[in-house]
């Protein structure tokens, strides 16, 4: 089942956030707190939303299995705006049974609803089965692009606020 996250899916959230962290190798990065998780997707007008897989567990609750993390992003070609998947995630024992697939789902469902032409994201080059299984749905890699990131002191700097 996929739904719209709510205030009490934010733990779970968070736990796949650093189980993710993990997968990729970089655990040491996480800085979030349920704090500010919380109150990113909850505030009045939120600019991040999130959807989580949920399925019976084996004590016959409900528990969340993944998570998909996104906000709106715009093209200035298109005129419209897109989905920016900004993180994707379902636990290593619960996949293969179609949780990421419906994630992406439900975020394509809300791009062809609202209009927007575009539902992207990112994958690190040497996570093969990701890029077999986006490759398998229709997405195609943007090649030609490189993504650039500011952090801590770069961003301070370039801000004219070096610490």
């Amino acid at each position: 089942m996929i739904r719209r996250a709510t205030p009490a899916d934010v733990p779970a959230i968070l736990g796949l956030i650093h189980d993710l962290a993990e997968y990729e190798k970089a655990a040491h990065e996480v800085r979030t707190t349920e704090e500010q998780l919380r109150a990113a997707l909850f505030a009045d007008a939120p600019a991040v939303f999130a959807h989580v897989a949920e399925e019976e567990g084996d004590d016959g609750e409900r528990e969340v299995v993944g998570f998909a993390l996104w906000f709106l992003s715009f093209s200035t070609w298109r005129g419209t705006h897109g989905v920016y998947l900004e993180d994707l995630y379902v636990r290593a024992d619960r996949r293969g049974g179609g949780h990421g697939r419906a994630l992406l789902a439900g975020l394509a469902r809300i791009c062809v609803e609202r209009g927007y032409h575009r539902l992207e994201w990112s994958v690190l080059d040497w996570n093969e089965p990701a890029i077999g299984f986006y490759r398998a749905l229709g997405a195609v890699p943007m090649d030609e692009w490189t993504v650039f990131r500011l952090t801590d002191e770069p961003l301070r700097a370039l801000a004219g606020r070096a610490s």
